[in-house]
């Protein structure tokens, strides 16, 4: 595709604006009217753009941020600016985003791990909790999965919305991944009782610790 300005793909995702996505969408706090099928359409004939990404991200506009995560090089940012990035990003679609598809693949993934788990600010603390996440289901050498579970313990029960989903996130993982570790994972989850009336679909499994460790255990057995 010829290169394109940044108005004209402005002018695009104002196209794709729909009222019905949008409302969908603001339910979950991503504010902004774009089907995500589509986005994901648009970021594939656009390819890598690293400089038009950032002309993206600066708009702050939260479609025009999403599609940036879709088109920039994950490599080519420094850790100054993903922390920048990481503290704009209020929208959770866009949070989510820029761990996974951007900062997981960033070799400053690890330093801004245990900086961002350190943070005062919950929202950024909970991506260095979904880092850690990451870590513990695919390089756990070197953690100290006890200490973690230490932390869970003291502070999942009264921690911020999201910051409370990604250390659940990671007590579930812990107990999934590590059966040294997995008693006391569901112990934990029991007492704690995070997420154990969160209405889950048919077919899907609960996010309360418990329930999701022991289905994903019973899983990887009949594998």
């Amino acid at each position: 595709m010829p290169e394109v300005t940044l108005t004209e793909v402005m002018a695009e995702l104002a196209e794709l604006e729909d009222p019905k996505a949008r409302e969908a969408n603001e339910k979950r706090g991503d504010d902004h009217g774009v089907n995500l099928g589509k986005l994901r359409a648009l970021a594939k004939r656009l390819k890598t753009q690293q400089e038009l990404a950032r002309e993206l991200w600066a708009t702050d506009n939260t479609a025009a941020r999403l599609l940036a995560l879709l088109i920039c090089r994950p490599k080519a940012f420094e850790r100054d600016e993903l922390d920048t990035m990481l503290r704009q990003a209020r929208a959770p679609k866009v949070h989510d985003w820029l761990v996974n598809y951007v900062v997981k693949k960033n070799p400053h993934a690890e330093e801004l791990r245990l900086a961002w788990l350190a943070d005062a600010d919950p929202v950024v603390a909970a991506a260095g909790w979904a880092l850690t996440v990451e870590r513990v289901a695919k390089k756990p050498e070197g953690l100290d999965l006890a200490g973690l579970l230490d932390i869970i313990e003291a502070q999942m029960k009264d921690a911020p919305d999201r910051l409370q989903w990604a250390m659940n996130h990671c007590l579930a993982q812990i107990g999934i991944e590590h059966a040294e570790q997995r008693a006391r994972a569901l112990g934990i989850g029991e007492r704690l009782e995070v997420l154990k009336d969160y209405p889950t679909s048919p077919g899907c499994t609960s996010p309360y610790a418990p329930s999701w460790i022991t289905e994903m255990v019973r899983r990887k057995d009949e594998s």
